[in-house]
């Protein structure tokens, strides 16, 4: 690949750049102060220089011009000429247009760089497009995913020297000097061992952090586009005679790059949309009891797994008349109610500006808001009163970094968007209340209802019973505050969220995945969603007094276990998993269960080691099992009746109808 002189100074060029349009805008605003202007020129001052070591003499022009206009703003307290705010931004305009002409390795395609709208709209043929911005790496995120890499680097080796000492030590025993050191022997092959696992373990750990570093090199935070909407804003108002004040609130949220690219598209079309049809000229404006600068506000949050981005202006709102009016000059219907108008409205293809200009007139805003969503799968909404027009995108997310509460469950790990978390306790079950509803637990004062943490089939036979006490977790939903029964918390985390495969059937109450630390994909529930779900069960007496025991599935084969499962839970059965025996006797000696499916050949210990374990335990000796394996021999058979196994199912001769006839023995006797 040919090397690209260019390629860290377009990179330092770009967020200069940016920062100086932004706080040039700041200034234009009133926020103005003598640090301000100060770190306005240093940022110019650094950029310049860059410039200079590139041979870019036109950038460094250009920023000198601009060191220029802002050296007297440090002792000027006189308001900021418009005539000086624009040629601020203009340079800022043509420096990015020079940037986009430097130079590309062959290798390398050019990216497109977003250009501020610079007054009035793109032409017709560039309007359908969705303008790219650059996407930058996050330093910090970086520096996360590189030390991950020496890290990981640091235990392999450290692993290869370990796995060089084994070799010594085999061939020392080989030798037959393992005899005369024995005891030695067995020493350091028990030190290599612990060295090993940890490695493996801290492996494990630098992996999944480092997995989720590059995941969200794609995340970025949405304030990244409000400068740009606030030159669109800006720029829209100055071309049409209007004052604006651009005003956004939620740009913590880090979504895919990719997702935010489209939805800058569409949320630029409404910005001029607000300026064009929405807010009145400052005579107007003061003649109606209005501030003579007109408001379009942003609101960008996270509700479940879609991401919310609410547009509103405080102008005159749609005009209901003037759109029926377009619509029958287009030879169109107009619906009746104001609801369905709206509605109309966004299809596209219409407008209630009278004239064409330069924003407004052509009827083509609309379509590329419905592009947009159409590509993401999302969709739009209008609203509008005398008080201003809303229009809302809700967009579903690919990606998006959250934190989140760990819970256990029925042996399954869980997650909460902590946002929706309000707090934790332990509840001894003699504390439980009773009521005509179910349980409820008391919480700062308040008797809030307790409703067992269950997803899927197993939800219908939920219960809340424990050994000795629970853990309420206490969440926010639906406006109300929930307890909800779990088994344990397993701590605070940040995870990337993902989607769900498209061919999977979930719940409404799963809000996407997670891979753990082992890789293996979790559950992130959505507050709204479970609070309204388990309300409706409540409220339906779904909620049985006697409840079905889980049936606990023992498998290191995560296949096997999604498979059986599936099963069981579609049967109506509730379950619980184990990803190995030594796991699932600690669950087994934590729970109450109605039946365990063992599989034979696991790590560590088998299957049949399993049953013999459980049949010694006074408190579980009752408990059916099965095992549910590929060995298919009479030895076999006859080891697995000899440890205590109630039934044994081969998995390649496997019948759902015999299993689940088998299984409903068992559970029932």
């Amino acid at each position: 690949m040919a090397k690209d002189p260019y390629r860290y100074f377009r990179i330092e060029a770009r967020e200069l750049i940016e920062q100086i349009g932004k706080g040039v805008l700041a200034l234009e605003q009133g926020v103005r102060d003598v640090e301000q202007v100060a770190l306005l020129l240093r940022w110019a001052h650094t950029l310049k220089g860059a410039a200079r070591v590139v041979r870019q003499a036109e950038i460094a022009d250009l920023i000198h011009g601009v060191e220029e206009l802002l050296t007297p703003l440090r002792s000027d307290d006189a308001p900021l000429p418009r005539s000086t705010v624009d040629q601020l931004l203009a340079a800022c305009d043509r420096v990015n247009g020079l940037l986009a002409q430097l130079p590309q390795p062959e290798a390398v395609p050019a990216a497109p760089v977003p250009m501020p709208v610079t007054g009035g709209a793109p032409a017709p043929e560039a309007e359908a497009e969705a303008p790219q911005r650059l996407g930058r790496a996050d330093v910090l995120e970086v520096d996360v995913l590189l030390e991950g890499l020496g890290e990981i680097g640091t235990e392999l080796a450290a692993m290869r020297r370990a796995i060089g000492t084994l070799d010594a030590l085999r061939e020392l025993a080989l030798a037959g000097e393992a005899a005369q050191g024995g005891r030695v022997l067995v020493a350091q092959l028990d030190t290599l061992e612990r060295r090993m696992a940890g490695g493996a373990e801290r492996i494990d750990r630098e992996l999944r952090q480092t997995r989720d570093a590059a995941e969200r090199l794609r995340l970025v935070p949405v304030e990244g586009i409000f400068t740009t909407l606030e030159r669109c804003a800006r720029d829209a108002a100055h071309s049409s005679g209007r004052q604006v004040v651009f005003e956004a609130a939620g740009g913590q949220l880090r979504v895919d790059g990719e997702v935010l690219d489209v939805v800058l598209g569409a949320l630029l079309q409404l910005v001029r949309n607000a300026v064009a049809h929405g807010i009145e000229t400052p005579a107007e404006r003061l003649a109606a009891g209005k501030p003579a600068a007109g408001r379009i506000m942003l609101e960008v949050a996270r509700r479940g797994y879609m991401v919310w981005f609410r547009c509103r202006d405080d102008g005159r709102g749609i005009d209901h008349a003037a759109l029926r009016r377009s619509l029958a000059e287009r030879g169109l219907d107009a619906p009746d109610d104001n609801a369905g108008l709206l509605a109309r409205l966004m299809q596209g293809g219409v407008s209630t500006s009278s004239v064409v200009t330069e924003l407004s007139g052509r009827g083509i805003g609309m379509d590329v808001v419905r592009a947009a969503m159409g590509k993401l799968g999302g969709k739009a909404q209008a609203a509008s009163s005398t008080g201003g027009a809303t229009f809302e995108l809700c967009v579903p997310l690919t990606l998006a970094a959250l934190d989140v509460l760990l819970v256990e469950a029925d042996g399954q790990t869980m997650a909460l968007p902590l946002d929706a978390v309000h707090g934790a306790l332990r509840v001894p079950l003699d504390q439980v209340v009773h009521t005509v509803d179910g349980g409820a637990i008391v919480y700062e004062g308040q008797l809030l209802p307790l409703l067992p943490l269950a997803v899927g089939a197993a939800a219908r036979s939920a219960h809340l019973w424990s050994p000795r006490a629970m853990t309420a977790v206490v969440i926010r939903s639906q406006g109300e505050l929930l307890a909800l029964a779990t088994s344990r918390l397993g701590g605070v985390d940040s995870v990337v969220l993902r989607a769900l495969p498209p061919l999977v059937a979930a719940d409404p109450m799963v809000l996407g995945l997670y891979l753990d630390i082992e890789g293996e994909p979790r559950l992130v529930l959505d507050p709204e969603e479970l609070g309204r779900a388990l309300t409706r069960r409540r409220s339906s007496g779904r909620e049985v007094a006697t409840p079905c025991l889980p049936i606990l599935i023992v498998d290191d084969s995560l296949t096997t276990r999604m498979l059986e499962s599936s099963i069981l839970e579609s049967a109506g059965y509730q379950v619980a998993l184990a990803a190995s025996a030594e796991e699932g006797l600690e669950l087994a000696r934590q729970n109450r269960y109605a039946l365990f499916l063992v599989d034979v050949e696991m790590p560590g210990m088998d299957g049949f080691g399993f049953i013999t374990e459980i049949r010694a335990d006074p408190q579980l000796c009752e408990i059916p099992a099965m095992l549910v394996t590929s060995l298919d021999t009479a030895a076999h058979r006859r080891r697995g009746a000899e440890a205590g196994a109630n039934g044994y199912i081969v998995k390649n001769e496997f019948d759902q109808t015999a299993f689940l006839a088998k299984i409903g023995e068992l559970v029932q006797r």
